[in-house]
């Protein structure tokens, strides 16, 4: 299945001293105003960014690390708030009615192009409650099997699949999560049939898949590394578009015989729409360079996360593709939450 096209770099219209001030923040120059907060009064007090899964892996790395650098720059402190339950939908629900213009909360494949598609009814509008600010981060997935498991790498396990029907299972955190997604974008483009065994959480999933009484699974690589390296499970494939410099020894699933194939999990900045525009614009410039900066991408790269940054505009049009691709993927599958 063909991935939509990179969205375009926009471009910034140049915007005189005078055009600035008036406008109270311009993308890409507001660093080069220290005296800017003071000309705008936002922010005037700590910024509360939401996440809407437990604390640990990927989300709280990306997100603490952001927050960090963000106070280091906006002048007040950026404090990280999780706030898990129902696959997002609560904090999603709840950021999305803040009027304070000092929340914001952590967007994720999950939230913005998964739970429209799967859940009846929505608390929140994806599209409609939420200004996006940045794209902050990609993780690749990891398609890993047991390592008894009679499969060397992605090749061999597709064969040994598809002569197998039905024979074999793999397992996720639960029905709609990233590691569901996975690998059933994964099926869907080598045409497989495999068992879905869903779980209460990645922990308890990992348990299984540790035993042999799963045989696959895909998971972000923070969580896989570990095992991976010390030959407790056998990683057959990498989601990213090149070789991760973790497991050079290890191809990506396009490298394999499935062309223009990525599956990462994807981690973004949004805001209430409430937000002033102006606002938006301001965290969006700080949000490029939190995530490139050297502690923040120390951070990134132990979790072998890619930093990313960018517009609000191109995250819109990021979040776009992603929808519509995850929507055909989700519709084939039937998907429907726990």
């Amino acid at each position: 299945m063909p991935l939509p096209p990179l969205y375009p770099p926009s471009r910034v219209p140049a915007l005189n001293r005078r055009q600035l001030l008036a406008a109270g923040a311009g993308l890409g120059l507001a660093s080069a105003l220290p005296h800017l907060h003071a000309q705008t009064g936002w922010p005037s007090k700590s910024i509360r960014f939401v996440v809407p899964f437990a604390p640990g892996g990927s989300s709280e790395i990306i997100a603490r690390s952001t927050a960090a650098e963000l106070s280091k720059n906006l002048g007040h402190n950026v404090y990280v708030d999780n706030k898990p339950g129902a696959a997002g939908n609560i904090a999603m629900s709840e950021v999305a009615r803040a009027d304070d213009q000092h929340t914001v909360i952590l967007g994720h494949i999950g939230t913005l192009a998964v739970n429209p598609y799967i859940f009846p009814k929505l608390p929140y509008d994806p599209n409609k409650d939420f200004r996006p600010v940045s794209l902050l981060a990609k993780v690749p997935s990891l398609y890993v099997v047991h390592p008894d498991f009679p499969a060397k790498n992605l090749r061999e396990f597709v064969a040994y699949v598809r002569a197998n029907p039905g024979k074999f299972s793999y397992g996720s955190a639960g029905n709609g999560s990233a590691g569901h997604l996975a690998f059933e974008y994964l099926k869907a483009t080598a045409n497989l049939y495999m068992l879905h065994v869903p779980y209460k959480g990645t922990g308890p999933m990992m348990t299984d898949l540790l035993s042999g009484r799963l045989d696959a699974a895909s998971v972000g690589a923070s969580a896989l590394l570990p095992f991976i390296k010390s030959g407790k499970l056998r990683c057959i494939a990498t989601g990213s578009t090149q070789r991760l410099a973790q497991l050079p020894d290890v191809p990506t699933v396009a490298e394999q015989g499935f062309a223009g194939f990525e599956m990462t999990q994807w981690y973004g900045m949004l805001a209430p729409a409430t937000l002033q525009a102006a606002h938006v614009e301001r965290l969006a410039a700080e949000c490029q360079k939190a995530v490139r900066a050297p502690d923040a991408l120390k951070r990134l790269q132990g979790d072998a996360a890619d930093p990313m940054g960018g517009t609000p505009a191109e995250f819109a049009r990021f979040i776009a593709a992603e929808q519509a691709r995850w929507k055909q993927v989700l519709l084939r599958a039937q998907v429907k939450p726990d």
